[in-house]
């Protein structure tokens, strides 16, 4: 398992914006001090489509997986050492409700592919024309096709 953190990476898309974002930015200390591996973030962001949305559900996904590593961990004490995972757990958990709700609510508008989009429009000017009546064709008069000869 590696762990690795570029700053300079924040805005490309990749697992270092989504470590910036959540806050998993200490690689120093490797498994001890990083929620998920690199390997992690990379499997999740893979197959990961265009679009906010895509990304909001991925760091949603990658949340979970933080709460369910962070549950098996448990506050320590011992003597005058003390390690309390409750709080880092408690911190994403905040996060996660947040960004639970934003979801639902992203969730439940529609959006258009990009590939529709770029297609073009289905009516256009002159679609309601009829050549074979412009041009004698005959047939019973239109109120959307123009009588012309």
């Amino acid at each position: 398992m590696t762990y690795s953190y570029d700053p300079t990476q924040i805005r490309a898309g990749g697992k270092d914006q989504m470590r910036f974002e959540l806050g998993d930015t200490q690689v120093g200390g490797g498994a001890k001090t990083c929620a998920l591996a690199d390997e992690e973030y990379e499997a999740v962001l893979a197959g990961l489509k265009e679009g906010k949305k895509a990304w909001l559900f991925a760091k949603l996904s990658l949340l979970e997986a933080i709460l369910l590593k962070m549950s098996y961990q448990v506050d320590t004490k011992i003597d005058v050492l003390q390690y309390s995972f409750g709080n880092r757990a408690d911190r994403w958990q905040k996060m996660y409700e947040t960004l639970k709700k934003q979801a639902l609510a992203t969730a439940s508008i529609p959006t258009l592919a990009p590939s529709i989009t770029e297609m073009p429009p289905y009516f256009h000017k002159g679609m309601e024309e009829n050549l074979a009546a412009r041009h004698g064709g005959g047939g019973p008069p239109s109120p959307f096709r123009r009588m012309t000869t």
